[in-house]
């Protein structure tokens, strides 16, 4: 299937569609019982959106996420990337995906302690065909002056910007995002939603941000509400909120 195109997804026609999702099903087996977490979600994601996946916990956010990000598959259903057929890739071939479109931002940091802010970007530079120079990928998250020091020596919000700077580094098509500011306090957590809104509306990446904090959903061109494991609302923001705006 090659990259289509669909009517309304950002209030306009005829956006590229860059994700699209179809029918989407997830079960997980825990000993004896059944967990379903999708339920035939119907997704398209716009190159160069800022699509806001909301809901309370449980609601199938982050598995949502995770198949689009290639980390897992659906139990039934398909998921597109361009003329990428992900649901039957192979690990290799997700592996691949996953290397050389989509950058990553968890909850948690998951930086190498032993290796400076720096460094920690450089990792991903090893193995990414076109990378950005870390100092500059640092330098786009605030951290010019940061990139000699440790992540014990960086605060939540720091250590949080240095692991944007590692996903951005590869320059990746894709930017997945889930619950960034979950470990983080209201003002700290607005500045790295600065970050990724720059991220966003200066290099043009498509991002997919996870929350469960209603006031962050002003931040999207869309809002797509998951209740349940099934898209329960997709709204649209007239005019996308900036980071400073919010209060919550």
């Amino acid at each position: 299937m090659h990259a289509h195109r669909a009517m309304g997804v950002m209030g306009t026609a005829a956006p590229d569609i860059v994700l699209s999702a179809r029918g989407l099903a997830k079960t997980y087996r825990m000993g004896e019982v059944e967990v379903v977490a999708l339920r035939g979600v119907d997704l398209d994601v716009a190159r160069g959106e800022m699509v806001v996946l909301l809901g309370a916990s449980g609601s199938g956010k982050s598995t949502l996420l995770n198949i689009l990000g290639g980390l897992d598959v659906p139990s039934a259903g398909k998921v597109h990337y361009l003329d990428h057929d992900l649901t039957t890739a192979d690990e290799a071939a997700l592996t691949r995906y996953r290397r050389e479109h989509v950058g990553f931002v968890f909850q948690f940091y998951n930086l190498i302690p032993s290796l400076t802010a720096c460094e920690n970007v450089e990792l991903v530079t090893d193995i990414s065909e076109h990378p950005m120079r870390a100092a500059d990928a640092l330098a786009l998250v605030g951290l010019a002056e940061r990139t000699d020091h440790f992540p014990a020596q960086l605060s939540g919000g720091e250590q949080q910007r240095v692991a944007i700077a590692r996903a951005v580094v590869k320059r990746p098509d894709l930017l997945l995002c889930d619950e960034p500011t979950g470990a983080l306090d209201f003002r700290t957590g607005r500045l790295v939603l600065s970050v990724l809104d720059r991220v966003n509306r200066e290099l043009g990446t498509t991002v997919v941000l996870i929350t469960h904090n209603v006031p962050i959903a002003r931040l999207g061109d869309r809002v797509v509400r998951l209740s349940d494991g099934s898209i329960a609302a997709i709204d649209h923001n007239p005019v996308r909120a900036r980071p400073e705006e919010l209060s919550w």
